[in-house]
């Protein structure tokens, strides 16, 4: 059963710019396993952080490195969860995660499904 969905956009020339303006959100936002990534990559993660919060109703107290976006062995993109977004994820009794991200040109999207059994 279909528990939340998420969907972000990110325009990436703006995003950064951002990174470049605020040089401590990087840090703030990306874990040591993304942070060194292209910023097209790092759009793309965002827009999946950004899109697991809506999935999740957006509730306060969600640290940004407790959610990273790394690869499978075959390259497609997977969430991992600690801490407090874990927590949350637990407490809406969410099993599984599906995510998708892309970008062309100057955008970024990701989107995804949070299921229960």
């Amino acid at each position: 059963m279909i528990a939340g969905i998420g969907v972000d956009i990110v325009d990436v020339p703006r995003f950064g710019r951002q990174l470049e303006k605020t040089p401590k959100l990087r840090d703030r936002l990306f874990t040591d396993v993304e942070r060194d990534l292209p910023l097209r990559s790092l759009a793309a993660r965002f827009a999946a952080k950004e899109a697991i919060a809506k999935a999740l109703g957006a509730p306060s107290g969600m640290n940004w490195q407790d959610c990273s976006i790394i690869k499978d062995a075959s390259g497609d993109p997977q969430i991992h969860l600690i801490g407090s977004v874990q927590e949350e994820s637990e407490r809406r009794g969410i099993t599984s995660w599906h995510l998708t991200m892309s970008h062309d040109g100057d955008m970024a999207i990701a989107m995804v499904i949070a299921e229960k059994l």
